[in-house]
């Protein structure tokens, strides 16, 4: 991984994911080494941010190195400046560029220009880091991800995309409900089901959460209207009435299923308070895993070639 960039999940091989999760894991309880020393992350973010901008602040100076936040105020990405030129000039200042933007296009665009790896930490097409934690997460609670079952209720969004790159890469079948107008394309889900024909895994998209959620080992929500879409939100409400994680839809998973969440989460619109802060639940161990996950995604990609 040395050098590359982070667009999608899906740039990754099993190979990668898999060692991601080692690195994080080998360094999650034991004190990082300082092998960023005198690098420095440019987060170049047109969203506001809480788990992306500290973890990836914090997962760099455990590294030894620094992190500059920019925010749409300073630059105005597309609007002030260029994307080309942007991406042209941090190349020249920074070693690293992580891009939290609106569209996806700008995240290609600044990777196409950048000499410098381009790591993708949100767009409206993907969320790669986050999908990354939560393997990360799945597999340190499960012990494995081939064989299990992934059940995502809600919006197919840009994490609801990661996800379901990131399971077909690592052997777990993928089940979503999503409501009519509401579901990842036929495009992606195409590219998904190649990779899950790889790994000998099956996607699905469904209408009924129940059929979704029947037997999960992983049952997996999101908000509804993300930043962006705030003018949608009755629309919205109204398209995703039925989908709320809530007791009644999670006893139909696996007795030993566990609850995710990549926050921030509207209470009482796609999940329960009962849910979010039940026995099952491993949302706060997610989102700690950010910090974990983002550290072994800029060791791999920034390290010394090999180390």
């Amino acid at each position: 991984m040395h050098g590359r960039d982070l667009i999608s999940i899906a740039d990754l091989s099993p190979g990668d994911v898999q060692r991601v999760v080692d690195t994080a894991l080998q360094t999650k309880n034991g004190q990082s080494l300082p092998i960023l020393a005198g690098k420095t992350l440019a987060l170049l973010f047109e969203k506001p941010s809480l788990r992306t901008r500290v973890s990836f602040d914090v997962a760099m100076r455990q590294l030894g190195g620094h992190a500059l936040y920019l925010s749409p105020a300073e630059v105005g990405v597309g609007e002030r400046e260029p994307v080309a030129d942007v991406a042209r000039v941090l190349s020249r200042y920074v070693d690293a560029i992580a891009a939290r933007t609106f569209k996806h296009e700008t995240v290609e665009e600044l990777a196409r220009w950048a000499d410098v790896p381009l790591i993708n930490a949100l767009s409206d097409g993907e969320h790669p880091c986050q999908a990354l934690a939560d393997l990360l997460t799945i597999y340190e609670k499960k012990g494995r991800w081939r064989g299990l079952a992934f059940s995502f209720v809600g919006d197919g969004n840009n994490v609801a995309r990661s996800l379901m790159l990131g399971a077909a890469l690592v052997g777990m079948d993928f089940r979503i409900a999503a409501p009519q107008g509401y579901r990842i394309s036929t495009a992606l889900m195409d590219k998904a089901e190649n990779l899950a024909a790889a790994s000998g895994t099956a996607i699905v998209c469904v209408e009924s959460p129940q059929e979704a959620v029947r037997g999960a080992d992983v049952v997996y929500t999101d908000v509804w209207t993300s930043m962006g879409q705030e003018e949608e939100q009755a629309e919205r409400r109204r398209a995703f009435d039925g989908y709320q994680l809530n007791a009644e839809l999670l006893a139909l998973a696996s007795p030993q299923a566990i609850v995710m969440h990549d926050l921030p989460s509207h209470r009482g619109e796609e999940i329960t308070d009962e849910v979010i802060e039940g026995s099952q639940s491993v949302v706060f161990d997610q989102a700690e895993n950010r910090l974990h996950a983002q550290r072994a995604v800029l060791a791999l990609i920034l390290g010394e070639e090999g180390a």
